[in-house]
C-alpha cells in the first residue's frame, strides 16, 4: 500500500523548471528579459480588458467575425501565456542574439514568435467553431447551456488528470533539455519549427484549461486572470503537477454542480450587461 501511494504521489513534485541555480540566464540578463516580458504582457492585458468592457460576457462568438476573433484570441494568448513560456522564449531568443545580428536576428526572432502564435491561432479557429456551435445550441435551447457546461467542465477535469496533460506539462517544465533538442534543428525555417514545436506542447498543456472558457465566457476577464495564474504556477512551481491534479478535481466538482448552478455558466446564458453597465 505504501509503495502504491508513493508511486502515485511521486510525480507531483519535480525540480523547478528554471534550471540549476534557479535561472536559465545570468541574473542581470534575466532581469532585463523579464522587464521586456512585462512590457509586452501589460499592454496585451490592457487591450484584452478594454475589449471585454466593450463586449461583455455572452454565449458563443458574441457576433464577432472569425478574423477579429482570432486577433482578439492571439492578444489574449499573449497576455495569458507569455509569462509562463518566458523561460524558453528568453533563452532561445538570447541564443539567436549570440549567433546573429541586425536584421537576421530580428527576422529569426519574429520567425520563432510567429511559429508559436501560429499554433495558438489554429487552436483559436477550433475554439471559434466550438463557441459558434454552443452559441447556436443555447440560442435554440436555452436550458442546453447547463449540460454544455457540465460537459465542458467534465472534459476539462478529465484532461487535467489524463496522461497527455503531463507529457506536455513535463515538456514546458524542462526547458533546458528541449532547448538542447531544438539546437539540433537545421535550416531552413529552424526558428519557425522551434516556435511551432514549443507552441504545440503549450497548447497540449493548456487545452483543458481553455475548455472552461466556454461556460465561463471567452471574454470573462476574471476567468482569464485565474487561468493565467494557474498556467504560470503549473509550469514554474516545483509542485505544479500537483496543482494541475487539484484543478482537475475541482473541474469535476464543478461539472456536477453546473446543471444546477447558473452562476457557474455566465458564458452560456443570455446576453449579460457589459462591465461598464454593471
Amino acid at each position: 500500500m505504501r509503495h502504491t501511494l508513493t508511486s502515485v504521489l511521486a510525480p507531483t513534485r519535480s525540480p523547478a523548471p528554471t534550471g540549476a541555480g534557479g535561472g536559465l540566464l545570468p541574473k542581470r540578463d534575466l532581469a532585463a528579459a523579464w522587464f521586456l516580458v512585462v512590457l509586452i504582457a501589460v499592454p496585451a492585458w490592457a487591450l484584452t480588458i478594454g475589449q471585454a468592457r466593450d463586449m461583455g460576457v455572452e454565449p458563443g462568438t458574441m457576433g464577432v467575425a472569425l478574423p477579429l476573433f482570432l486577433l482578439l484570441w492571439v492578444t489574449m494568448m499573449a497576455a495569458m501565456m507569455l509569462p509562463s513560456m518566458a523561460p524558453v522564449a528568453i533563452t532561445w531568443v538570447r541564443g539567436i542574439g549570440r549567433q546573429s545580428s541586425g536584421w537576421t536576428r530580428a527576422a529569426r526572432t519574429v520567425e520563432f514568435v510567429g511559429g508559436y502564435l501560429m499554433v495558438w491561432t489554429v487552436f483559436g479557429a477550433l475554439a471559434y467553431a466550438a463557441l459558434a456551435l454552443t452559441g447556436d445550441l443555447v440560442a435554440d435551447h436555452p436550458t442546453a447551456g447547463r449540460w454544455i457546461g457540465f460537459t465542458a467542465f467534465l472534459l476539462a477535469g478529465l484532461y487535467q488528470l489524463g496522461p497527455l496533460k503531463y507529457v506536455c506539462l513535463r515538456h514546458c517544465r524542462d526547458p533546458m533539455s528541449h532547448l538542447m533538442h531544438y539546437a539540433g534543428f537545421r535550416p531552413p525555417a529552424r526558428d519557425l519549427r522551434v516556435g511551432v514545436h514549443h507552441g504545440a506542447y503549450c497548447v497540449g498543456c493548456c487545452a483543458g484549461l481553455m475548455v472552461v472558457l466556454i461556460p465561463l465566457g471567452v471574454m470573462n476577464v476574471a476567468a482569464m486572470a485565474g487561468l493565467a495564474l494557474v498556467i504560470f504556477v503549473e509550469k514554474l512551481w516545483s509542485r505544479g503537477p500537483l496543482l494541475a491534479r487539484v484543478v482537475g478535481l475541482a473541474f469535476l466538482v464543478l461539472a456536477v454542480l453546473a446543471p444546477f448552478q447558473d452562476w457557474l455558466l455566465p458564458g452560456l446564458q443570455g446576453s449579460m450587461p457589459s462591465m461598464d453597465g454593471m
